[in-house]
């Protein structure tokens, strides 16, 4: 039996807003069975992304302190509380249809750890209050999901060789005094985005049981170019 396609998209440096409405289109077209389940990898600018249920104590500065900084503040739907996006972290937007919400959680949570395994990283998932993915004591990876009418957007965040000093502006997901590190502070090592990215969409593909087939924007974006 033929594995169902995973479409990946690698989208380089794109806006939050702009990633937003991106997703929010390949979500329509997903909805509507034009496509298949897609991944899109990019970064974003430095922003801080407040979910459904962040508190006003999350960013602590106050927002224009932080837009000062030329960081944007930015409200989004996704799950969580606060978190952080800049250069040099890859962000991951699974736009899939699923039926068992935890169980997708779990499956891009164990993508995460075994990508971040073949870096060497032994990551984990903690429990509660301790969402995301750990390397030890420190946060490697954020995760934060929305789904509508059974298609998810957003995704997750894997720090690779971004800045970490936004983090220690903020409180992170909600936990206090929480440390965060990254793929190249784990392994002393630099220049990893372009690898990891691919290394990421691998284990995404494996672990949901996928073919993983590489498509432009214009090809998830535009309904012409879908093949026959």
């Amino acid at each position: 039996m033929h594995k169902a396609e995973l479409w990946v998209a690698h989208l380089g440096v794109l806006p939050y807003r702009e990633g937003v409405r991106l997703q929010e289109h390949v979500r329509d077209r997903r909805q509507a069975g034009e496509i298949p389940d897609s991944l899109l990898l990019l970064e974003h600018p430095p922003v801080y992304t407040k979910g459904r249920r962040s508190e006003p104590g999350d960013l602590p500065m106050g927002e224009d302190w932080y837009r000062l900084q030329g960081i944007e503040v930015e409200d989004s739907d996704r799950g969580g509380r606060v978190t952080y996006h800049g250069p040099g972290q890859l962000v991951g937007y699974p736009i899939m249809a699923v039926r068992d919400v935890p169980a997708y959680i779990e499956t891009m949570e164990a993508a995460i750890v075994s990508a971040l395994a073949e870096e060497g990283i032994g990551a984990k998932v903690r429990q509660e209050p301790f969402t995301g993915v750990w390397a030890g004591e420190a946060k490697i990876g954020s995760i934060g999901v929305h789904v509508s009418r059974g298609v998810t957007t957003h995704g997750f965040a894997i720090n690779v060789d971004n800045d970490l000093q936004p983090f220690e502006w903020i409180v992170p997901c909600g936990i206090e005094g929480v440390r965060v590190t990254s793929v190249c502070k784990e392994t002393a090592r630099a220049d990893h985005l372009d690898c990891f990215r691919k290394r990421v969409a691998h284990a995404f593909s494996q672990a949901f049981g996928r073919r993983q087939r590489l498509v432009s924007r214009a090809r998830l974006a535009d309904p012409e170019l879908v093949p026959a």
